[in-house]
């Protein structure tokens, strides 16, 4: 993989590690997932099965691996694939001090070092979902499940993108950028809080590369801000989310 968005995101995200160390020890610790940057409870989500005895699964961009912890209480067998070392080193500290197995293998969601046909779940909360390049690590994810397998993802919904200024500031309600051919939001030179490479999609894009990649939609979900919630969260002002879908969850199933 040669994409400038790799090495940039590698680059990112190890110098943002300790910048999360908090957040995975409240997450790994959490007694239910909460999911997202607003932190919505698992009932109004359901990312991952209730059960899952006896599966394997994989997140894809596991940053401090506290999904793929969840998925092992729940029953899976989990391997957690990240390209950052200083990510990887709190996830494997955190599933150590939890007593929790998880396989965490250091590689781009884009190019992961397994065989065909090896999951029945495969997750990513943003990770690879913002991270890599949707027009291959949807088809790696396609090739890393068995027939039948269930890809869950939750990112940022396309009017996060459309609706953040060219600067770097807050999200706000003007549209400041082309919804058609949405692609690549490259954030690394941006005026205010410079950040990572990060991608999306037209919904009927999303739609397109599904159904090109042999993957049916079973669920589609978008998320809110709940009503309580206040102030920002990663350039997002509560009362914006309030009105527009901050997240979008995708639910798929390998034909």
């Amino acid at each position: 993989m040669t994409g400038k968005h790799i090495e940039a995101n590698k680059d990112y995200w190890n110098a943002q590690a300790p910048g999360w160390v908090a957040a995975g020890e409240r997450l790994w610790a959490a007694k239910t997932p909460e999911w997202g940057n607003w932190g919505i409870p698992d009932g109004q989500a359901e990312m991952l099965p209730t059960d899952m005895t006896g599966m394997t699964a994989i997140e894809l961009g596991c940053g401090t691996g506290y999904v793929s912890g969840w998925m092992v209480r729940r029953g899976a067998e989990v391997t957690a694939v990240d390209q950052s070392k200083e990510q990887l080193a709190t996830a494997k500290r955190l599933a150590a001090e939890h007593e929790t197995c998880v396989a965490f293998i250091e590689a781009n969601a884009e190019a992961v070092p397994l065989p065909d046909s090896s999951f029945d779940f495969a997750v990513s909360e943003y990770g690879a979902a913002i991270w890599c390049d949707p027009d291959i690590w949807v088809p790696e994810a396609h090739r890393l499940l068995r027939r039948g397998g269930t890809l869950a993802f939750l990112g940022n919904h396309p009017l996060t993108i459309v609706c953040s200024p060219l600067s770097g500031d807050a999200i706000d309600r003007t549209l400041h950028r082309p919804y058609r051919k949405m692609h690549m939001a490259d954030w690394t030179e941006v005026e205010i809080d410079p950040g990572g490479i990060e991608f999306n999609r037209t919904f009927a894009d999303w739609m397109d590369l599904f159904q090109r990649v042999g993957f049916e939609v079973l669920r589609y979900q978008e998320l809110f801000a709940p009503p309580e919630a206040r102030g920002m969260r990663f350039p997002t002002p509560a009362d914006w989310a309030h009105d527009f879908p901050v997240e979008q969850i995708w639910i798929l199933r390998k034909r």
